[in-house]
This record gives structure tokens, sequence and C-alpha cells, in this order.
């Protein structure tokens, strides 16, 4: 029984759709023709690299703690080596952080990417809208690498009608 509502549920969302004007776009093409985003992308990974090398340069630094420890390590009393050993725990430790202050989810380059970004992709956003509403189309599809859903009228989601079948 839920296989004949759920055929029927999905030959009617079939049937809605191809009644609907539907129009396909290739954001990343789109962003990709746009001087402001390509400029964007270059200054985000002139900063990347920058941010990089300092990150690089931390973990440098607690290697060579590291090694210099080990190379005196058999020579140094048991305080001393638990001391060491702690600092380099807190020199890695620091690393870490910083490098997750940089390039983490909050960091300074993802919120300078939000800044950079943000706003052309509104932009396209915007435009990719107004397109489809002035020649009447119902639903944007994206081409690019990850397929998804851009724009959609409101009148063309059925989901409610769905829900309404498979609770009959």
């Amino acid at each position: 029984m839920k296989r004949l509502l759920f055929l029927a549920a999905f030959l009617l969302t079939a049937t809605a759709l191809s009644a609907q004007n539907c129009i396909v776009v290739n954001s990343e093409k789109i962003f990709k023709s746009l001087d402001a985003y390509n400029t964007a992308i270059r200054m985000l990974d002139n900063l990347a690299e920058l941010y990089q090398k300092q990150v690089d340069e931390k973990f440098e630094e607690v290697e060579e703690f590291y090694n210099a420890y080990m190379a005196q390590k058999a020579s140094l009393p048991a305080t001393t080596r638990q001391a060491r050993e702690n600092a380099i725990l807190n020199l890695e430790q620091q690393a870490n952080e910083y490098q997750q202050s940089i390039f983490g989810q909050e960091g300074s380059l993802m919120k300078k990417r939000v800044e950079l970004i943000e706003p052309i992709q509104k932009e396209v956003f915007a435009a990719i809208e107004a397109y489809a509403k002035r020649i009447g189309a119902t639903v944007v599809l994206d081409s690019s690498n990850n397929p998804a859903l851009l724009y959609t009228d409101p009148a063309a989601d059925h989901t409610q009608q769905i829900i309404a079948a498979l609770r009959k």
C-alpha cells in the first residue's frame, strides 16, 4: 500500500514538475565570469598562502624545540624533562589554536571569505531570481559541481500535498 502511495505521489510530482517552467544555470560558470569574484578568489588564495606560512613557522618552532629536547633528554633530570615536555605540549597546543583561529570555521580566513564573496553571491542569486521571474520560470536548477535548487516559485512546491497523500 505504501509503495502504491509513494508511486502515486512520485507520478503526481513528476507531472506537476513537467508542467512547470524549469531552467538550468551553471552558477560556477556565472561566478567565474565575474571580475569581482576572480579578484576576491585571488586575494583569498594569497591570504591563505601567507597564513599557511605563519602556521608552518609556529609548527617548525615546536619541532625545533622538540628536537632540541630529544637531543638533551637523556642528560636531563626527571623534573626538567617533565617541564620541557609540558612546554612542548603547550607550544603545540598554541600552534594548533593559532591554526584553528586562521583556518577554522570561525577563523580569519573564513571571515574574510564571507566578507569578500557573500556580496557577490547575493548579487548573482538576486540576478538569477530576477531573471527567473522575468521569464516566468518557477524552478531554477544549478548544474555546477553540486546541483542545488536556487530558486523556486512557492506555487511550485508540492510538499504539503505529498505529505497529505502519505497520511491518508
